[in-house]
């Protein structure tokens, strides 16, 4: 395996291109050395070979090969260092869009999460969170911030709110589990949610505690759950650095 990372252009020939399909050629490129990278075939610092390199050994233009990485560098994955090259920085997660929590699909692909408990206290709910968890204004609920690791690397700063006749969890089960874990432990399963996905600049504290520069770009995600009759779980309000994570979302027609 080492001497595989080491030599990221003996995997780089599993990357084809089909002339034949629609896909701008550069696209097909960018998205099969993205599942090498997401993979580990390709590791963290491993260097790409330059654009010349890389499009004789496709049997591609110089110009779809540019784009290629260029596509790769925009998302985060791939960083150029002058007098070093172009290298692997870090794999993006992608998350499925689906009613899941985001410790689930870290456990799932393996990206070893880890929680740092930022606050838990009992508050009275604002106006937004009490209409979210539909109780009055002013109800005590459980309040929550945590800060998310994934493989070593801080992922996403997250704020929920809970019923406390829900579940009233303990600091040290928020650091070892997820938030959806401790619901199901408890008897409440979440079956249906409304999820707004948008996006802004990161404030200067987000971006200390993230790791990132002051206005970087912040992936934003806004949550109600409910379980089948009709209770509602919990509101979620989470950041996520959009150098490393995205969302999936599948389609389908009619």
């Amino acid at each position: 395996m080492t001497s595989e990372l080491s030599d990221p252009g003996n995997l780089v020939r599993r990357v084809d291109v089909d002339r034949t399909s629609p896909v701008p050629l550069y696209f097909q490129v960018a998205t099969q050395l993205q599942e090498l990278i997401e993979s580990g075939d390709i590791g963290v610092g491993a260097r790409i070979e330059n654009e010349v390199d890389l499009a004789e050994r496709l049997k591609v233009s110089r110009p779809t090969t540019r784009r290629a990485i260029q596509y790769l560098v925009e998302r985060g994955m791939l960083v150029r260092k002058r007098g070093v090259g172009t290298i692997v920085a870090h794999p993006n997660v992608r998350r499925p869009v689906e009613l899941s929590s985001l410790y689930d699909d870290l456990v799932a692909g393996d990206r070893q999460p880890r929680t740092e408990v930022l606050k838990l206290e009992v508050i009275p709910a604002g106006d937004v969170v009490a209409q979210a968890l539909q109780l009055p204004p002013g109800t005590e609920i459980t309040w929550i911030e945590r800060l998310r690791y994934a493989s070593g690397e801080p992922l996403a700063l997250m704020r929920n709110a809970i019923p406390r006749t829900v579940l009233q969890p303990a600091r040290e089960e928020l650091a070892e589990q997820g938030l959806y874990v401790l619901l199901r432990r408890a008897g409440h399963v979440p079956r249906i949610a409304t999820q707004v996905i948008g996006a802004r600049s990161a404030t200067s504290a987000e971006a200390r505690t993230l790791g990132e520069k002051r206005g970087a770009s912040l992936l934003t995600m806004t949550r109600t759950a409910w379980e089948a009759n009709g209770r509602v779980l919990e509101y979620g309000s989470h950041v996520y650095r959009a150098s490393r994570y995205s969302f999936e979302i599948n389609l389908s027609a009619g």
